[in-house]
C-alpha cells in the first residue's frame, strides 16, 4: 500500500517516506507523544494475552529498546514458567529462557522488565523471592 502526500495528494518515493518518517541508518522513528504507544509495545501485548500473560509498559519498551522478539515458543514457556513460579508462591519471579530474564509478577501475570542476560553489565536481580528455569 503506498503512502499518500497529503498536502498534493501525490504518491511519496521510498527515499520520501524514510526521510520524513527518519528511518535512515537505524535511527529511531519520531518520539511518541504523550499516551501513544509503539507498534513493537501494541505487538508484545497482544502476543502475551494470547498465552496468558501481560506486558508492562516498561518491559514492552525493554523488548523494543533491546530489539528482542519473543517466540511462541518462548512465550509458551515463559507463561509456565510464571505458572510454575505461582503454584511455589512465588509472588515475584526471575524466569530465565534461553539468554533472556525476565521478572514477572504472578498475582497479576504481569512481565515487568526483560533483559538479554548476555548484554546485562549487571547480572544482579533485586526484589523477587524466587527464580524459575524455563
Amino acid at each position: 500500500m503506498a503512502a499518500i502526500d497529503k498536502i498534493n495528494g501525490s504518491y511519496l518515493s521510498i527515499e520520501e517516506l524514510t526521510e520524513r518518517y527518519n528511518l535512515k541508518g537505524g535511527k529511531a522513528a519520531p518520539a511518541l507523544e504523550e499516551g501513544q504507544r509503539s507498534f513493537a509495545e501494541v505487538l508484545t501485548e497482544k502476543q502475551g494475552d494470547a498465552h496468558g500473560l501481560k506486558f508492562s509498559k516498561h518491559a514492552a519498551q525493554r523488548l523494543s529498546d533491546r530489539n528482542i522478539e519473543l517466540s511462541n515458543s518462548q512465550l509458551t514457556r515463559l507463561s509456565d514458567g510464571m505458572e510454575r513460579a505461582e503454584k511455589k508462591g512465588i509472588n515475584d519471579s526471575l524466569v530465565m529462557i534461553d539468554n533472556l530474564a525476565f521478572i514477572v509478577n504472578t498475582p497479576s501475570s504481569t512481565v515487568v522488565t526483560a533483559i538479554d542476560a548476555n548484554e546485562s553489565d549487571n547480572k544482579v536481580f533485586s526484589n523477587i523471592d524466587g527464580a524459575v528455569i524455563a
